[in-house]
């Protein structure tokens, strides 16, 4: 079962999939939004066609003490449409820090500035469906 994993931003989107078994992620592109939620969805159905996704998880920016802010409400608004449009089971998970996680491992990984700028959305979707499917995993070895 493949699983899409996507991390929300205001001009980009991060994707991210995960392996036939839902054991890994990897990072799959970063999507330049178009401004439009309908134009942005059109693209990840792409995706989900291309790769037979049955389920998609979209990152939730919950503020650091566990509250929802402004931005969090809107990616609850895009993932509930986003369910609605593709007629695909959508998860939310928690995001905090993702994308300071993914900063530090391409800084680690020693890529310049400009480097990182291109590939850390997508980076932090891979973080965020890697989230997901380890504690997945974790649930069914229970």
């Amino acid at each position: 079962m493949r699983i899409l994993g996507l991390d929300l931003g205001d001009k980009r989107i991060g994707v991210a999939m995960s392996d036939p078994m839902g054991w890994t992620a990897q990072g799959l592109e970063v999507i330049t939004s178009k401004g439009s939620i309908d134009a942005d969805i059109a693209k990840i159905k792409e995706y989900v066609e291309r790769y037979e996704v049955e389920k998609i998880i979209v990152g939730l920016p919950l503020n650091m003490d566990g509250s929802s802010g402004p931005r969090a409400e809107k990616a609850r608004a895009f993932a509930d449409r986003l369910g609605k449009k593709l007629k695909v089971a959508v998860e939310m998970t928690d995001e905090r820090l993702t994308t300071v996680a993914a900063q530090k491992l391409l800084i680690e990984a020693d890529l310049s500035r400009a480097k990182r700028r291109k590939v850390i959305d997508k980076m932090a979707a891979a973080l965020i469906l890697q989230s997901y499917l380890d504690k997945k995993g974790a649930k069914e070895t229970r």
